[in-house]
């Protein structure tokens, strides 16, 4: 036998108070009807009553009552073989780790509620396959396409700014590695999943745009930040925010244009995100529903026969034999 949901089965512990009650209730009825009654008359009035038939009918009432607890843990016995094929896009994120990610007009900062998003939208996947890339000034593959939801999200606790030692943001380099690591002879449609707050130190992104057309390549980007711009706090951990060479407060703001095109021109999207909505609800709703699956896993599924029937049909006998039982003899119940 296979139990489909064994979490129902605790409900079973609850028949042991319910049986302690039925008894409590019972003593307590016959202790009332001998105070109120002399023991002769007692008798007369209760004559053919018998306390086995009382117990018999508190018994097949508990009894049905745990036949129907158990019938909701699905008990399961036989099966057949079903051939079950996953159909899913493979989704690439490239998250930036860069030190304005540190700013906090997204509390607690930008890059925390990029992974907070993040670990939300895994939850909605059904068969895409998930990767990570965190970028700086350089960028590598930390979790190759899986979808093992559990290691993507075990990788995406460990970005962090500072992870990647160069510093600065190079959004070209991200997006050569996105392309290498992607199947080449892949026929879904493929999502590269940019979380940024725009920022580019070395250019050239609008280079790899032919690439991205001529693979199929669609960027979906994630705008994080405030277009009128938040410092960033100190470089040394300490108290106040970062300045430049000649003392002003370095002010970090969404670059929202590049984005825009790169999402435009591929045929993706961009989503200005907002503080506690990444957006990527929205994404998942309006865009990547309409987009080309590809088979990823064809196998055999063992598929169980529910069972739960037969138990809430013994439950209902019970229930009946129950009712038929009576307390007195050649009398009412």
């Amino acid at each position: 036998m296979n139990i489909g949901d064994p979490s129902y089965l605790k409900a079973l512990w609850l028949l042991l108070p319910l049986a302690v009650l039925c008894i409590v209730l019972y003593r307590r009825r016959v202790r009332l009807m001998r105070a109120f009654f002399a023991a002769d008359a007692l008798a007369k009035l209760a004559t053919g009553w018998r306390a086995k038939r009382r117990a018999r009918r508190i018994a097949l009432w508990l009894f049905a009552i745990a036949l129907l607890l158990f019938s909701l843990a699905r008990p399961q016995w036989g099966f057949r073989w079903e051939e079950s094929t996953s159909r899913g896009l493979d989704i690439l994120v490239l998250l930036d780790t860069s030190r304005s990610m540190l700013a906090q007009d997204f509390k607690p900062n930008r890059l925390q509620q990029a992974k907070w998003g993040l670990r939300d939208f895994t939850r909605e996947l059904r068969g895409d396959r998930v990767g990570l890339i965190p970028f700086a000034g350089a960028a590598y593959l930390q979790c190759p396409l899986t979808i093992d939801y559990a290691a993507f999200l075990m990788s995406l606790a460990d970005v962090r700014v500072g992870m990647i030692p160069r510093g600065g943001t190079a959004l070209a380099t991200a997006l050569k590695t996105a392309i290498e690591t992607f199947d080449k002879q892949a026929e879904s449609d493929r999502v590269l999943l940019l979380i940024t707050d725009g920022e580019d130190h070395e250019g050239r992104i609008e280079n790899w745009l032919p690439e991205l057309k001529e693979k199929n390549i669609r960027v979906y980007a994630i705008g994080v930040g405030s277009a009128e711009g938040e410092p960033l706090p100190a470089a040394d951990g300490g108290a106040g925010f970062q300045k430049d060479a000649d003392g002003k407060v370095v002010l970090s703001s969404l670059h929202e244009d590049p984005l825009r095109k790169l999402s435009l021109e591929t045929g993706g999207a961009f989503i200005r995100a907002a503080p506690g909505d990444l957006g990527l609800d929205a994404l998942i709703k309006q865009h990547l529903s309409s987009l080309t699956r590809k088979e990823t896993d064809s196998r055999l599924a063992k598929i169980w026969e529910e069972r739960a029937g037969w138990f809430i049909g013994l439950a209902l006998c019970a229930l009946a034999l129950e009712s038929a039982v009576r307390e007195r003899r050649g009398g009412a119940q």
